[in-house]
Formats: structure tokens, sequence, C-alpha cells
């Protein structure tokens, strides 16, 4: 089953998709939350929701997915958890030994943004770079998570991009200031239930393409942290909640790794694709400058 976010006047709010088109969840459920972090938070089982609201929608109830603006597909998560390094690929082409533990770091909600949106080159940078990443979406509260049970939290999968501006990235340790520029997380276009994938989204093809071009190509297997040991670790130190998203890391051939570096431009396209989970697309659109009130 897909889900997806839409905006409607200045709310998010939550849908199903059903083939083309996309069918609003809380106006034929009204006992489900219209927001998603809300929706998955409620603890109302959310894939039964749906199924009665595709039995009862008529065609006034549906919208084509093409007619729609879509949000990020959790538009604003209780907290977005990014994994470096956690290819053995993208260690190797980093200049960087297998790290001995998770190289974690947290996302902002302002730098998140839709399929379709234009991701942001900001005007004190000109290095930015792409990442290919498999989402999780946690679906229900837990600490101290076992890896045999960890699967049990994911509600579901999404692409991510997460845009990276590298100069700001390298200048401190912590990576958090290079990530979290405005609109550049990249989020969609539709969260996956785990139930569709296979367990951990562990086997999938991994893409992104600029402008047309293969510039990563790889397979969710190859992570070195998976899905069920990342809910572990994670969990030993924060309580993990429904709505949280976890950002599983990216594979090699990313921009500053090429010989001469690859930076993103104004006017780009940039794609990332996993199979079985959809195709996130966006262009680039360089910062523009606000003029100054007088």
């Amino acid at each position: 089953m897909k889900f997806v976010s839409y905006r409607s006047g200045t709310e998010a709010r939550l849908a199903i998709l059903d083939g083309d088109s996309v069918i609003d969840l809380n106006r034929l459920v009204p006992e489900v939350p219209s927001d998603a972090r809300k929706a998955l938070q409620s603890g109302i089982d959310l894939r039964a929701a749906a199924r009665r609201a595709i039995e009862v929608a008529s065609a006034a109830d549906r919208q084509p997915l093409a007619g729609i603006t879509l949000a990020p597909v959790v538009p604003e998560p209780g907290k977005t958890v990014c994994l470096g390094l956690n290819y053995y690929d993208h260690a190797a082409e980093s200049g960087r030994e297998k790290p001995v533990y998770p190289w974690f770091f947290l996302r902002s909600t302002t730098s998140l943004l839709a399929h379709g949106e234009a991701a942001e080159r900001p005007r004190v940078s000109e290095k930015l770079d792409y990442e290919a990443e498999l989402a999780v979406v946690i679906g229900k509260r837990g600490r101290h998570i076992t890896k045999e049970e960890a699967l049990d939290y994911v509600f579901g999968y999404a692409a991510f991009n997460d845009i990276s501006v590298r100069d700001y990235q390298k200048r401190t340790p912590q990576w958090t200031i290079g990530k979290n520029f405005d609109r550049t997380g990249a989020f969609g276009p539709v969260l996956v239930t785990a139930d569709e994938l296979p367990p951990g989204g562990a086997g999938l093809r991994i893409q992104s393409r600029l402008n047309g071009t293969v510039m990563q190509d790889a397979n969710t297997r190859d992570m070195i942290w998976d899905v069920a040991e990342t809910i572990a670790l994670l969990s030993e130190c924060v309580t993990l909640e429904a709505g949280d998203v976890i950002a599983m890391g990216t594979p090699a051939g990313v921009g500053q790794s090429r010989v001469p570096p690859v930076w993103m431009k104004d006017g780009d396209t940039i794609e990332v694709e996993i199979e079985g989970v959809g195709l996130l697309v966006n262009t680039i659109r360089d910062e523009v400058q606000e003029k100054a009130q007088s």
C-alpha cells in the first residue's frame, strides 16, 4: 500500500495512492488524523483504514495524482536521523575504513522538501552534492528494541536525497551544518508500507541520476548496518516514536569523490530511484536573495 502527503491550502494532508488517483484518508475515515505523523501516532491501523477508504470512495473522492502538489511523505517528522558512511564502497571512496559505529546526525524539518519541488543551491556555496538513500518511517514508539523485533517498528519506506553542502559539511567534525541548509532533504514521493517490500528493505537496487546520467548504482544489501541493527542501536540511546524517519546512508558515486568533482547547479535535474519504492525527482534552483525592505 502506498501513501502520500499533499498540500491543501496551508496544511499537508495524508492520502492513499490508488492507481493514478489519491484519496484523502481523513475525509472518508474521520478518526484518522489528516497529518501523517499524527496518523502514525494515533495507533489506528492505517492499512485497514486505507482499505476501507478505497472501498467506499466515489469518483468525487478521488483526485488525479498529476493534479496535486506533494509534500514530504512525513512533512514534520519528530526527528530525522541520518547515517553517514553506511555503504562499504562509499566509506572507501571517502578515504575511510569501515566505521566501528554508525555516524549518526540529525536533519531539521526546514531542510525537507517534496518530490517535484526545487532543491535550493545556497548562495554561499557551489559545492552542492547528491546522496541517494532509503528512508525508514517508524510506525510505533519503542526504546531498547532488539534487532530481532526491530522490523516490527517499521511502518514503511520512501526514497530520500540527502543533498549536502560539502564545504560547510567539512568546516566542522560534526556534519550537521552541511546537512541542514533549507530545501536540501528531498523525501518522497510515496511511503510504501513495509509489507510490500523485502524485510528491512534489503536487496533493492538504488540509483541516482543527474541530468539522466547514472551517478550511483548499488543495492541496499550493501549497507554496513542494516535497518534492523540501526533501529536497535538507535533505540539504545533515544526513544523512537511513530513518525520518526531514519535515512540509511548513501552508496559510492557522490559528486565530491569524482575527478574532477561534480557539483549540482541551477537547472540540473536529480533523480533518486529505489526498486519497489519509487522515483524521487527534483530540480536545482539557485537561492534567490531577497531584497532588503526600505
